[in-house]
């Protein structure tokens, strides 16, 4: 650990033990970083530690970052360029940007400071990550998809992913604007849309199948009722009559867990004109082909597959897991 890693950790713990963190929940950023800034200046005095102007104040915003955000996430996740960040240990970070992959000079003082954030993740949305469940998927208040493994399963330290929420909505037009497709085939998607087909995305690894779901869905008319069923809510409905549902995994004592299954099921109950389903992975593909077969007519869903051939095997497959027979008699 450098000597400004150091100071930093030493002043964020002294801070902790000096102020009313309860009361910090009241106050705008502005308002913490001057009581922070003139209680920093004094205890740099008490240590005898002389920084200038640039220093502490560079010194104060890592501070709040660690009070009120995410510590040395904080700059990545406020770069409009960076897509996605990849935490590979506390000294290794990995970003892409622009669609290239490169290192970057975060670094997290050390496991410990990088399980602290990833605590500090989970506990937002009412998920934890310990010894008994050391593999976790959250999001944080942006809409931002977080996955967390931390040993014994990673065996160089805790490992943090985190998939950037557009803040820009995508549709259509956007897509053609971007040279992602051709205005023709932006139309005859539109055309799938309106006329309420039914439709499965397929692809791989950041293929873009949600980036796809989010822009056909932007086509759907205001006026019907749609109900999204998702593991880590990250599609961008702009419509208002949308329902957004999250599944949730099983409580220490393995209870309480809620599948995409259950919330497909339940989600027929709800009158809804569409459904539609971040991604089937499981017995959920015979519920969704289900909803899609008996008035749900327009609904959407994503699968991990190369190619559309594999998509339709796949699904095939994941029926199978719902422990539906549908070979031929």
């Amino acid at each position: 650990m450098d000597m400004y890693t150091e100071l930093k950790v030493d002043l964020h713990q002294k801070l902790i033990e000096r102020i009313n963190l309860s009361a910090l929940e009241t106050m705008t950023r502005e308002q913490v970083g001057r009581d922070i800034g003139e209680i920093v200046q004094e205890m740099l005095k008490e240590i005898n530690h002389a920084l200038n102007l640039t220093e502490r104040r560079q010194l104060v915003e890592d501070i709040l970052d660690e009070l009120l955000g995410l510590g040395p996430l904080e700059p990545l996740l406020k770069d409009p360029t960076i897509s996605d960040i990849m935490v590979n240990s506390a000294s290794v970070v990995f970003v892409e940007r622009r669609g290239r992959i490169e290192e970057v000079a975060t670094r997290f003082a050390d496991d410990r400071h990088l399980m602290r954030i990833i605590g500090k993740i989970v506990s937002n949305v009412g998920r934890r990550v310990d010894e008994s469940s050391p593999m976790v998927d959250a999001r944080l208040p942006d809409g931002s998809r977080i996955n967390a493994i931390i040993p014994p399963l990673a065996i160089d330290g805790p490992a943090l992913s985190i998939r950037k929420f557009s803040k820009t909505p995508i549709d259509l037009d956007k897509l053609v604007g971007y040279g992602s497709m051709t205005a023709d085939a932006a139309t005859v998607l539109r055309g799938v849309v309106s006329s309420r087909r039914n439709v499965l995305i397929s692809g791989g690894t950041g293929s873009g199948k949600t980036t796809m779901l989010n822009a056909l869905s932007a086509s759907i008319d205001g006026h019907e009722r749609i109900v999204t069923i998702e593991d880590s809510a990250e599609l961008q409905l702009q419509q208002r009559h949308v329902l957004r549902l999250e599944t949730r995994p099983a409580n220490i004592e393995g209870r309480g867990e809620v599948n995409q299954r259950d919330l497909v099921k339940n989600a027929l109950r709800m009158r809804p004109d569409r459904i539609i389903l971040g991604e089937i992975r499981s017995g959920e593909a015979f519920d969704m082909l289900q909803a899609m077969n008996t008035g749900h007519d327009g609904s959407m869903t994503t699968v991990h597959a190369n190619t559309p051939r594999d998509a339709l095997s796949r699904v095939e497959q994941m029926i199978g897991m719902s422990g539906i027979d549908i070979s031929p008699k």
